[in-house]
Parts: C-alpha cells; structure tokens; sequence
C-alpha cells in the first residue's frame, strides 16, 4: 500500500514537470465534460475517472506549493513572516497584521 501512494506521488511529480496548472485544469474540464455527457464507454468512463482524479491531485498540489511560495515571499521587518493566505481577505483588499 505504501508502495502504490509512493508511485502515485512519483507519477504526480513526473505530470506536474509536463503539465502546467492551468493545462491541468483544462484537460480537468474536458474529461468533466464527457464524463457528464454520459455516451463514454464505461471502460473508457473509468480510464478517464482515474486521469481526473490524478489531474484534481496535480492541481492541489500545485496549488498548495503556490500558497507555500506566497507565505515565504510575505516579510515584515526584515523577517519571513508566515502567513497563510486568505482569498477572502485579499478580495475585500483588507490586510493582514
């Protein structure tokens, strides 16, 4: 079991060296999209489930490395000050601290 969670991680880190974020997410949607449609084979329905999940797992990655590299980069005083970011607050345009 352990094994398979560290090849699925080895494949994530290989996708994610050839897939942007954003051709992750449109590949995402065009498998969405047919899944939907409901006409896809159920072997090919299954094959396509699996791409999705692995790509919605690339994605979150991503993102979480995203959100890492934003809370390092924020410094006050000269000093890395850690803090997480709130899409919320960045909308209202109120800060931080």
């Amino acid at each position: 079991m352990e094994t398979e969670k560290q090849n699925q991680k080895e494949l994530l880190e290989q996708q994610g060296q050839d897939y942007s974020f954003e051709q992750a997410m449109n590949e995402l949607e065009e498998i969405v999209s047919q899944l939907e449609h409901g006409d896809v084979p159920l072997e090919k329905a299954i094959d396509l489930f699996q791409k999705g999940m692995q790509l919605s797992q690339l994605c979150g990655h991503k993102l979480s490395q995203v959100e890492r590299k934003i809370e390092m980069i924020m410094e006050a005083d000269g000093e890395i000050v850690k803090k997480p970011f709130d899409p919320m607050i960045e909308e209202s345009g109120d800060s931080v601290g």
